[in-house]
């Protein structure tokens, strides 16, 4: 009898712990965060993924209290910064601001030491970002058919920078080069800062980028804004064409998401795409956005997830088109 009340209550007390460890991500994700949290953002600091995410960041740390720190892990057109991000304890306490850039269009052009399907969780869309044409002063171009035709006339003579191969920027180099028929030569930097460094000096000739970085340049005449790559016009350049004008069905652009470490406890992903959806939905910080030339738009994670799938199918058209080696 002693010997089977013993086994009983031993039994009884890992019962216990065993709902009290069950019970333990539920508690940790209503207190979180309970301490500063890291937002790696793989990308240089002063680029538009730079910028939305320390906005971002900051609506955080007011609402909840708790310091959001930005680390920027720039560096192999973004494949250190997502695999430190990948390599994270998922514990709510790393997060990663990424773009089309890193999830998608890097993996299918060369070998990265991480699975964006497996690897990471996806949160929540934070802003589409079209990418404005933009050129140095010099090149003597007003808009997409001049530039063209001093292309053309100048065979393989200009550049087109980029913050580095296989992000977006590269890609809309390579949709130009390809629907205009024209030939210039793609120059890859080690981020959006030299890239833009290089072009204002008059080192390059043109470039696609996000509006928040180049648009301000273009206004005190450092640059010219030539188009935007985006669907329609933006309101935070209406006198700007699109290149599609120009050249029918071009479309350049970008987005920024929020992702965790695959295996984040499923109440902190939901915790923080709430505050996301929140945060998106407020006029005030939207209009924040918007005014750089970003369209705000928030998912769920599993909407994310689609996204992210519809643009692998897309990107893989415009390299296959191209003609740029894959990974595969």
């Amino acid at each position: 009898m002693a010997r089977n009340l013993a086994i009983i209550t031993v039994v009884a007390g890992l019962a216990l712990l065993s709902g009290a460890a069950l019970s333990q991500p539920r508690a940790d994700a209503q207190a979180y965060p309970v301490r500063p949290v890291r937002i790696i953002v793989p990308n240089t600091a002063g680029s538009a993924t730079d910028g939305v995410t320390r906005m971002v960041a900051q609506r955080f740390t007011e609402v909840w209290g708790q310091q959001m720190v930005v680390d920027n892990r720039a560096g192999a057109s973004g494949i250190i910064g997502h695999d430190i991000a990948s390599k994270a304890a998922p514990d709510g306490y790393t997060l990663l601001v990424s773009t089309s850039a890193g999830l998608v269009i890097t993996p299918l052009l060369t070998k990265v030491p991480y699975d964006s399907a497996r690897d990471f969780a996806p949160i929540s869309l934070i802003v589409i970002s079209p990418q404005m044409l933009v050129s140095h002063p010099s090149v003597g171009a007003s808009n997409v058919d001049q530039l063209v035709a001093i292309a053309r006339a100048r065979p393989g003579q200009l550049n087109c920078a980029s913050p580095g191969t296989g992000t977006s920027n590269h890609l809309g180099c390579e949709m130009l080069k390809v629907m205009a028929g024209v030939n210039f030569l793609h120059v890859p930097y080690k981020g959006t800062s030299p890239a833009i460094n290089d072009l204002v000096g008059g080192h390059v000739q043109f470039m696609f980028n996000s509006m928040p970085a180049v648009w301000p340049l273009a206004q005190a005449g450092k640059l010219r804004a030539l188009a935007h790559g985006g669907t329609k016009r933006s309101p935070a350049a209406p006198d700007v064409p699109t290149v599609a004008e120009s050249i029918p069905h071009f479309q350049c652009i970008t987005w920024y998401a929020l992702f965790a470490p695959r295996g984040t406890p499923p109440a902190i992903i939901s915790r923080v795409n709430s505050e996301m959806v929140k945060m998106l939905a407020d006029p005030s910080f939207a209009k924040r956005l918007a005014d750089q030339g970003q369209e705000p738009q928030s998912t769920s994670p599993a909407e994310l997830a689609a996204h992210m799938r519809a643009e692998s199918d897309r990107w893989s058209r415009v390299i296959k088109a191209a003609g740029l080696a894959t990974a595969q």
